[in-house]
């Protein structure tokens, strides 16, 4: 069909070179401009990108975009069958004689429908600066925390309504997108590796015990309690904190369900009670999920 966009997989080698030859000059012009030292013009970049092709489990496509027998962009994307169906978009991009008329948003969909075919049943995708986040909103995507490093994450929801299990952590890997969203909301920044090691001391020595809440096996929501001793009960009280819920996830009985996981657990210690800290706009919030007991106003001193 006439002004179809359609997609082609780069499998043979000749196709994989023309490919990267394209993602090269899309990084150069539209991302690094300028930047001599642009890491993602590196050998070490197409190393690490190769390898996420090359893997047997969840690989990395190389995909062109084509219309009337022209090529006219590009999209890296993986979808993780193996584990949620989610759709991660590494890159994505139209050639700038192609642009405008809506050609963006026709290649956005048809790479959407590809992961559809391909087992997707939701899409993330990274994406920092306005217009990117106006595109993306416009294509179904919401906003959806941080990463790890600090970059802002979209995501188009599942529409499947599935329950979340509630486990303690056993795997860090699973806290540190849940917990940068966290930071990135009460104003604090992401952990540097030198926090991200002394959180996990303090969680391998049982200081603090986080809770998890997973969509199948996507972590969609967090919190933590701490123990510390109370001479009012002569027993340990729990604080709790890192509570958290990406916000496509949100208003669907996520957060209710971790703390009521997390009071059980807190109560099989025999903890004499469980505390939180918040804003006074938080109060409500906190008080419906059963934190009812006022105990006067929390203060602190910053060493």
């Amino acid at each position: 069909m006439k002004n179809e966009i359609t997609i082609h997989e780069c499998v043979k080698i000749a196709d994989q070179e023309r490919f990267w030859k394209y993602l090269k000059e899309y990084f150069a012009r539209d991302i690094s401009s300028g930047d001599e030292n642009c890491f993602h013009c590196s050998e070490k970049y197409r190393q690490n990108i190769s390898a996420l092709h090359d893997r047997d489990e969840n690989p990395l496509h190389y995909l062109v975009f084509c219309r009337n027998g022209q090529e006219i962009g590009i999209a890296l994307t993986v979808v993780y069958q193996t584990e949620d169906g989610k759709q991660f978009i590494l890159e994505f991009c139209v050639f700038p004689a192609f642009r405008g008329n809506g050609t963006g948003k026709q290649c956005a969909a048809a790479l959407l429908s590809w992961g559809r075919e391909n087992g997707a049943k939701f899409a993330e995708l990274n994406a920092d600066g306005d217009a990117r986040q106006r595109f993306w909103k416009d294509m179904g995507f919401v906003p959806n925390g941080r990463d790890q490093y600090g970059e802002p994450l979209m995501l188009l929801p599942p529409q499947e309504n599935i329950v979340p299990v509630v486990e303690i952590l056993t795997d860090v890997q699973d806290l540190w997108n849940l917990e940068s969203g966290f930071l990135q909301e009460v104003g604090e920044q992401p952990l540097d590796d030198r926090k991200k090691e002394q959180l996990v001391r303090a969680i391998e020595e049982k200081q603090i015990v986080f809770f998890v809440a997973k969509r199948l096996n996507r972590p969609v929501g967090i919190c933590s309690v701490s123990p510390c001793f109370s001479t009012f009960a002569c027993k340990c009280c729990g604080m709790f904190d890192d509570f958290y819920i990406e916000p496509a996830f949100r208003r669907q009985g996520i957060a209710r369900l971790l703390v009521s996981h997390l009071t059980k657990w807190c109560a099989q210690q025999e903890y004499a009670s469980i505390l939180v800290g918040c804003s006074a706009g938080d109060v409500g919030m906190y008080q419906s999920l059963g934190f009812v007991n006022e105990l006067g106003r929390m203060l602190a001193v910053n060493l």
